[in-house]
């Protein structure tokens, strides 16, 4: 469920009035617009109203809800701004509507005046599925596949090859001709995509496209990173991003200038400015979701898309297998652990697990127990482990999770190997930083030895004054130390 509460804005309303919200999109350069549909399906905005974009019919600021009656009834099933800003609302009969700021064609209507109200573009008769605002740019993918852009063009974001203006809906160029787009998406001065449930983002000026491949494209302005493809060089027509996995979705925001996708296997990744650094390329994070990557990364706290509320009764398959770890109630199977238990289903292990599928054989004896004593690891650990079989996340402390990767050794669960090497290079510190090199050799995780080694000779002084430092492994430490001299660790 979406806790609206999160977002300050919606405290100007009755508690009445938040229970009845069905989907909301909170924008602004200070989040202080807002544009919401209700059970009944009416559509309210109220806020500041910057150039007319609450679609009120005149530039009235409100702070109490104000009915949209174009767009009741219309079942919305797509929200976008602009920084401008400007709004796109695509509705479940492909029907698209635009208003608010149009100084560079941004409304698609084939002028520069601006949009009090909403009104309805024509995308070559084409039904709209989804839509994207950028900065002053606008996009939207058609039922067809096909990906249309219109709007401010400096940095080539509308993806025609040139750096002009385009006063409305034009089909995207180039190397997206021949394929058939699933997601679009572009961010404030980075890019992402998404495909399974149909949504869109778009950022500043830049764009992005996925095809029903899962090969994700970018364009536009790089400067700083945001196009994910390894450099800061703009582009003019779409270019294809490099990526280990199948991207499921996508996210990005005009204020934060930061990207995220979610892969086919629920890994959460990042790309474009982040703590003062440029990332270049799609990064691993150890998020769950995109909308975590934005909630601590973005300011103000924005939404990238529309968020809707589910009914009460609604889980998806991942929250309800969730719900049901280490919960007695429906476990066949208990494993205990310094005289703890953990209530666990036979079925998922088997299916998340190659150990577990192996374990739960005829000719195996654990096959036939309900309880499984476990002594080669303690309880935080396999507790966190049988967690991540459920959930695909892991919340340890980086000294945790050496004992983890110790498991996920053992056990052959790569993914999960990699996951903690991940949590360590996050938490290392000068007084681990020995302690977790150390463990790195010892499960022979290569990268992660490396990334440890070279952190240590970055702080030798300081590292060579903690009792990890002292207290290890006599031949270890001796390795340590001609590594160190080899690479001129104490050339002063």
């Amino acid at each position: 469920m979406v806790d609206f509460g999160k977002w300050p804005l919606f405290t100007l309303l009755s508690p009445l009035e938040v229970a009845s919200i069905r989907q909301a999109c909170v924008f602004g350069t200070c989040a202080n617009e807002v544009i919401y549909t209700t059970d009944n399906d009416e559509v309210f905005a109220f806020g500041q109203n910057c150039s007319n974009c609450l679609g009120t019919g005149d530039n009235q600021s409100t702070m109490t809800p104000r009915r949209l009656d174009i767009l009741c009834g219309k079942k919305i099933t797509g929200i976008s701004y602009g920084s401008g800003p400007h709004v796109l609302v695509c509705t479940e009969d492909g029907e698209l509507y635009a208003w608010g700021h149009n100084g560079y064609n941004q409304l698609g209507n084939g002028n520069t005046v601006q949009g009090t109200v909403p009104i309805q573009i024509c995308v070559e008769l084409k039904k709209v599925m989804q839509v994207a605002c950028g900065s002053h740019h606008s996009m939207v993918l058609t039922s067809e596949g096909e990906v249309f852009a219109w709007g401010y063009n400096n940095c080539g974001q509308i993806g025609s090859g040139t750096t002009a203006n385009q006063p409305t809906p034009r089909r995207v160029c180039a190397q997206l001709q021949t394929k058939v787009v699933i997601a679009i998406a572009a961010g404030p001065t980075c890019s992402m995509a998404i495909t399974d449930n149909g949504q869109i983002a778009c950022g500043y000026s830049h764009t992005m496209g996925l095809t029903d491949q899962g090969y994700l494209y970018s364009w536009g302005a790089n400067t700083n990173g945001q196009l994910g493809i390894g450099n800061k060089s703009n582009q003019l027509s779409p270019v294809r991003v490099e990526t280990s996995e199948r991207i499921v979705e996508i996210a990005a925001c005009h204020s934060s200038h930061t990207s995220a996708a979610k892969s086919q296997s629920g890994q959460v990744y990042m790309w474009g400015p982040c703590r003062g650094q440029i990332i270049l390329a799609p990064h691993l994070t150890n998020f769950i979701c995109t909308d975590d990557v934005f909630a601590c990364f973005s300011n103000p706290p924005v939404m990238w898309h529309v968020l809707s509320v589910e009914p009460e009764d609604f889980l998806t398959v991942a929250e309800s297998l969730k719900r049901e770890f280490d919960s007695e109630e429906t476990a066949d199977l208990k494993f205990r652990l310094e005289g703890k238990d953990i209530h666990v289903h036979k079925a998922v292990l088997k299916i998340r697990c190659e150990h577990f599928r192996s374990m739960f054989q005829s000719h195996w004896n654990e096959n036939s127990k309900e309880v499984i004593e476990i002594n080669q690891f303690s309880y935080p650990v396999y507790y966190a482990f049988l967690q991540y079989l459920y959930t695909d996340t892991v919340d340890l402390p980086p000294e945790d999770a050496i004992g983890l990767l110790d498991l996920a050794t053992s056990y052959c669960e790569n993914r999960l190997k990699k996951l903690c090497q991940h949590i360590i290079k996050r938490g290392i510190t000068v007084e681990n930083a020995f302690l977790l090199h150390s463990a790195a050799v010892r499960y022979e995780a290569k990268d992660l030895e490396d990334f440890c080694f070279k952190f240590c000779v970055n702080h030798l002084t300081g590292v060579t004054q903690t009792m990890a430092f002292w207290q290890m492994d006599g031949m270890l430490l001796k390795d340590f130390i001609m590594k160190a001299g080899q690479c001129g660790g104490f050339k002063n």
